[in-house]
Formats: structure tokens, sequence, C-alpha cells
């Protein structure tokens, strides 16, 4: 099943390539760049970035990596502009609030889950690769803090592989408020929650599938029955022998939650001190599963958009 390319603007550019797969209804997975930008040590966030798209592309799919880049959304991503985004130092991490400062004030950026989202349904791409989701933070009941993922994906038709949402997050209340903005859950062969550096967060979900056609299938459903234009949650867990050891992640975040406490750090700055945290905690070892996770989501998804675009 082919997508209706909308009509764009100035500040939204696909590439050639994308353009052309936009215009003959190929596949397309969108991928995220603040991974490039901001989650990786140069010079190997180049190598990941080159390596997702290639994972893509040997599905049949076309890889469309978004940047903002001098107040233009960029939807597919040439080489110099690849390179720019994994080199340039002050790139602004875009989430979508920052999309029309960016735009006006012709400011440069990484886009996060919900920018991505939103970028790749406006451009008419319908499936997206990433490595965990934002959710509610632990502590919600006093400070309220929840990731703008969560708004995004339930005003936004696109189906969202990823491998859950970050172990640090409290992930029961993020499910929760999953399930209170309509958006569906489906587990790819599993029926529990993926843990993001873990294989389960020991939380179950209603719905399980089997094979990208299923995927499919559910996001043709979405568009037959109409209603709220709500996301597709794929939620496609690390193998079991690349995730971070269980006993080590359940330390390490332990001691990273204590020392967050004990340090006063909270709201935006919580997110990176935690996951650094962990980097540095467990020697590497929660990076590794994490790339290990995003490989696997961008491969599913690239079956995934083959699927929907031939209409299996």
């Amino acid at each position: 099943m082919g997508t209706t390319r909308p009509a764009l603007t100035d500040l939204l550019r696909p590439s050639e390539e994308v353009a052309e797969a936009l215009d003959r209804g190929a596949p397309i997975v969108a991928l995220e760049s603040t991974i490039i930008s901001h989650g990786l040590p140069r010079p190997r966030n180049l190598e990941v970035a080159v390596e997702l798209e290639r994972i893509v592309r040997d599905t049949g799919a076309v890889p469309a990596t978004i940047a903002v880049l001098d107040g233009v959304a960029h939807i597919g991503l040439d080489k110099d502009r690849l390179e720019r985004v994994a080199g340039e130092p002050g790139l602004h991490k875009l989430g979508f609030r920052d999309l029309p400062a960016a735009a006006a004030l012709g400011a440069s950026g990484a886009t996060t889950v919900s920018a991505t989202s939103f970028l790749a349904a406006r451009a008419g791409i319908r499936i997206f690769a990433t490595g965990g989701l934002g959710g509610v933070h632990r502590g919600w009941t006093e400070d309220q803090d929840e990731s703008a993922d969560l708004d995004m994906l339930s005003r936004t038709r696109i189906t969202v592989v990823c491998a859950g949402v970050k172990s640090i997050l409290d992930v029961p209340a993020t499910l929760q408020r999953l399930e209170t903005r309509g958006v569906t859950i489906a587990g790819y062969r599993t029926g529990e929650f993926p843990g993001f550096y873990l294989h389960s967060s020991g939380e179950p979900i209603d719905w399980r599938i089997e094979t990208p056609d299923e995927a499919a299938g559910i996001m043709r459903a979405q568009d037959e029955l109409g209603g709220p234009r709500t996301a597709l949650i794929v939620a496609n867990p690390v193998p079991r022998d690349e995730q971070l050891d269980p006993a080590l992640h359940d330390r390490v975040l332990a001691e990273a939650l204590a020392s967050a406490r004990e340090e006063g750090i909270t709201g935006q700055a919580i997110t990176p001190f935690l996951l650094g945290y962990l980097v540095r905690g467990t020697d590497g070892a929660s990076l590794e599963a994490n790339l290990a996770a995003v490989r696997g989501n961008v491969r599913l998804a690239g079956r995934i958009a083959t699927c929907w675009s031939r209409g299996d």
C-alpha cells in the first residue's frame, strides 16, 4: 500500500531519493538523528548512522534520516548532511515544540522521537524506527515529568518500532498513559513489554504479532476504522543474548537514581544524567545493548515498510 504524498513547504525538504520513493509509493523508514549527534561518541556516531541506513536498504526500503539544518527539516540526508549532523558541535536537540522556533531562527538540530514522528508523518512516511521511547518519569506524582513523545504518539498516525521505553522511566505508568491516550501496542513475538536494555520489563501487553505482515495489517485496520489518528507501537525486544545483564542493570540504575536525588537533578537533565551513569557504570555494556536493540528495530521496520508498501 503506497502513501499519498502531502503538499510540502519550503521548511520541509525530502531528499531526491526520498521524494522519488514517496512518489512511487516505495517502502521508506524514518530514522531519528538524536542518536547521531547526542547519543554516541565520535567517530562511532557516523559509523552507526551509516550502518543503520544500510540495514534499511538491505530490507528493500529507503532510509530517511531526519534532521533540521539551517531551519529546514531534511527528510533524508545525503552524505555531506549526515556527516554534518555527526560532526557539528552544538547542534540543538529538537522536540516537536522546538521545530517552529528552529525554522524561524534558521537553527540546526537533531530530532527526537516527537519531532521525528511529526516530520515523518508530515512528509507522508508511515514507519519510524528508534531505540526506546520517552515516557512517564519516576516520581511523576511529585513533579509531573512526562515525555512529549506520548502526546505526539496520541495524535500522529505513524508506526514506531522500538524496544519499549527507556528503563529509567516508570514503565507501568507509561503503559497506562498510552492506554489512556488510545495508542495501540503490539509485541513482536512477545507478550511482555520490552525493557529497552532488557529483553522484558516484566509488564504484560495485550496484543502479540508474529510477522511484519501482521503489523501492516493493523496499520490498514487503523486507517479503515478511522477515529483519532493515533500511533501504533511495535514493541520489539532486544535478543536475550544481547541484552544488558539484568542484575547489573538493576544495581547500576539504583545507584544512578540515588545519585540523581543526592545531586538534586530533575527535569530535562535527569534523562541524560541517568543514561550517562548507566554507560559508565556498566563499562559501556548498556550502550552496546541499546545499539543491538536499534539494529533489530531498524531491520524490522524495513520489513514492515516493505509489507505496507506492497499491500500484503
